[in-house]
């Protein structure tokens, strides 16, 4: 068995010589992938570049994306993967808590600083190709750092979290095996490939398997059916956000002839509406070994509407919630959780004397022991004593089709308790649909005010509602609910 995420690639490009990975318009087989990262490899050695450094990756996906990450993995460096959309400024100081020797980009218009290498991404694909099989990489440890990903940065800078070849290599496995990928899967992860979900579920879940592997340059909702059928599709990797948009946008017709039968996440609606077979849900972050809770699901179970958020622990992780709700984390062997928080040459583990690692979310236990997440303790609201689970809310409102997008957030109550407010993206706004579907929640749930904005700020990448950025929106009306 592979002890770092080189010997997986190569184990797997000799294993299976026709497996591709790549973005669906621009696919490549493994083998040859590899061959031209080792020449890219040989490069980065070449201007000083080793182990001891990092290189930041800031690009959008593509095939070189994917062949450079690979370059860093074969040279032993450890690499940065970097959201491209993030503001010249947020990006300087980000990198330079991170310190790279390199940086890897297709951004022409920022200026990186003089004291790193720029190297253009285009120019790893015309790399001279090399045997891959001896490159320094080939020898990391388990315990080795492999890759930073960073963290989405609600309540301050992102933080970069340091991630080894062990990590990834667990995750990769526990995630094929709650899918059920074989090597004749075609795994389709079509999200920034700089989250943990497309690279760590999706790309690194199927090649675990020797399964084709495969990503987007660009998310599309309306070209998404068609994509799936023609490239033949048969498992998928998506999240919340374009889960709902595919189910607000897209219909049982244009899904009818795709080939999955199995994916990450699905609810009930998403399962029936488009006939997947199997879904996984789970509860996990970056930090908290990528995915540490995971629920399989067959169509025609009894799916609860937050399904998305069920999990049991896996084997190598032992979970706890604090008399707060807030969900704590502990790996029962090594290299299963993030290494840390990195910052300037030190990675801080984050964790008690004990070995806990306090998430930071809120979660409550069903009866059969599986694990729920409700939702971050920084972005919660409570009415009442009750922390208001928002997804599930936000589920239900979700269901009004004359609204174009909804979230949901808090105020201060006029007393004590904080009042919820239901912003909403629709004309006119469907007042009447919003009370009747409102009355059907217990009273702790119910919005407040209901506020009519032009736009719900997310994340440019992950689709993630920006909850704090909701009160600085511009109101277009602004209504009570009286219960």
């Amino acid at each position: 068995m592979a002890s770092n995420l080189v010997q997986l690639l190569l184990e797997q490009s000799q294993q299976r010589r026709d497996l591709v990975i790549g973005t669906v318009d621009d696919q490549i087989r493994l083998v040859d992938a590899l061959e031209i990262a080792a020449g890219a490899a040989g490069e980065l050695t070449a201007q000083g570049v080793d182990r001891r450094g990092r290189v930041a990756l800031v690009a959008s996906n593509s095939t070189e994306y994917l062949i450079a990450w690979m370059s860093c993995m074969l040279a032993g460096v450890p690499v940065a993967l970097v959201n491209r959309s993030y503001p010249p400024d947020l990006l300087a100081t980000m990198l330079d808590r991170l310190e790279p020797a390199a940086v890897i980009t297709d951004r022409e218009e920022v200026d990186f600083a003089e004291k790193r290498r720029v190297l253009p991404l285009h120019t790893v694909r015309s790399a001279r190709p090399s045997n891959p099989q001896a490159l320094p990489g080939a020898a990391a440890t388990e315990s080795d750092i492999a890759s930073f990903m960073h963290t989405s940065g609600t309540t301050g800078v992102p933080k970069f979290c340091a991630q080894t070849h062990g990590y990834f290599l667990r995750l990769g496995r526990d995630m094929a095996a709650g899918l059920g990928l074989t090597s004749t899967d075609r795994m389709l992860a079509p999200l920034p490939l700089f989250h943990i979900n497309p690279l760590g579920y999706g790309l690194i879940g199927a090649l675990s398997v020797g399964a084709d592997a495969l990503t987007v340059d660009r998310f599309s909702a309306r070209g998404f059916w068609p994509m799936v059928k023609e490239h033949r599709i048969t498992a998928l990797v998506l999240h919340a956000p374009p889960v709902e948009i595919l189910k607000r946008v897209t219909t049982g017709v244009d899904a009818d002839g795709h080939e999955v039968r199995t994916m990450f996440y699905a609810d009930a609606e998403f399962m029936s509406r488009f006939g997947i077979s199997r879904a996984v849900s789970g509860y996990g972050s970056t930090e908290a070994a990528g995915l540490s809770h995971l629920h399989r699901w067959e169509l025609g179970d009894e799916i609860p509407l937050d399904c998305g958020r069920y999990g049991l622990p896996r084997v190598d992780i032992e979970d706890r919630i604090d008399e707060s709700g807030q969900i704590h984390i502990r790996e029962r062997r090594q290299n299963v959780l993030f290494a840390g928080y990195y910052d300037n040459e030190i990675i801080d583990p984050s964790i008690d004397a004990d070995g806990w690692f306090a998430t930071g979310d809120l979660g409550r236990r069903a009866a059969d022991g599986t694990l729920i997440f409700i939702e971050r303790a920084a972005e919660s609201i409570r009415v009442k004593g009750e922390f208001v689970p928002i997804p599930f809310v936000e589920g239900q409102l979700g269901t009004i089709t004359a609204l174009r997008d909804l979230a949901l957030w808090k105020r201060p109550g006029e007393i004590i308790d904080e009042e919820i407010v239901l912003y909403v993206v629709a004309d006119p706004v469907p007042m009447e649909a919003i009370r009747e579907v409102s009355a059907g929640l217990p009273a702790f749930m119910r919005p407040a005010h209901v506020a009519q904005v032009r736009s719900i700020p997310r994340d440019a990448a992950a689709g993630k509602v920006q909850r704090r950025l909701l009160h600085d929106q511009e109101l277009l009306s602004w209504a009570a609910l009286t219960w």
